[in-house]
């Protein structure tokens, strides 16, 4: 009898006692969630812990897990959680998101578009777009931040996002709609309006 490796397989050997099924669970999304904290708290070794917690809030909440939503959504609505509780309590802001430029380039709703060459002035335009673009979202209220995040970093579909942040398919599409407004307008704002005037004020 062949053994069911996929996410609820697993999660019905964990719930019949089979705590090796957890193990791979937890390797498969391991590397996810403590990305997907780290972009919540500062300190890595931090989002680690607060990780290493959601795995364990995880394991306790899984006899209840019926497979309702994808596993991972169910986890990322655990890691979500857990992540905003450890900032609460230990009084932290949101640590400025950690968006590399492959994301963005990746990112087609942003609509940024890059310098193919590797000038000095590209480069340094590049670093200012990421900078833009973290700061922007650093800045956005909580629900767009989440929302955005799971949708261009993570690739969650909006269904998925739905039920990770427990909220109907509708209003992540208005989060998601409103944080891309705000970043396009901060972006508009710095180019458009900030360096395309440079010559202006010389």
């Amino acid at each position: 009898m062949s053994v069911d490796t996929g996410d609820l397989g697993l999660v019905q050997r964990v719930q019949k006692g089979d705590k090796t099924a957890f193990d791979l669970l937890v390797r498969k999304y391991q590397h996810k969630v403590v990305k997907l904290v780290t972009r919540y708290l500062r300190d890595p070794s931090e989002a680690e812990d607060v990780a290493q917690e959601a795995f364990i809030k995880a394991y306790r909440a899984i006899p209840q897990f019926r497979g309702d939503s994808a596993f991972y959504t169910w986890l990322y609505r655990i890691a979500i959680n857990t992540a905003k509780n450890a900032i609460v309590s230990r009084d932290r802001n949101p640590v400025e998101f950690d968006l590399d430029m492959q994301n963005v380039e990746e990112s087609n709703s942003m609509q940024l578009r890059l310098a193919d060459s590797e000038t000095p002035e590209s480069l340094l335009q590049t670093e200012e777009i990421r900078t833009t673009v973290n700061q922007a979202i650093e800045a956005l209220p909580e629900d767009l931040r989440t929302a955005i995040v799971l949708r261009e970093l993570e690739g969650l579909s909006y269904e998925d996002i739905a039920q990770a942040m427990d909220c109907p398919v509708g209003t992540v599409r208005s989060r998601i709609f409103r944080a891309r407004e705000a970043i396009d307008r901060r972006l508009s704002e710095v180019f458009e309006g900030g360096l395309g005037r440079t010559e202006e004020l010389g």
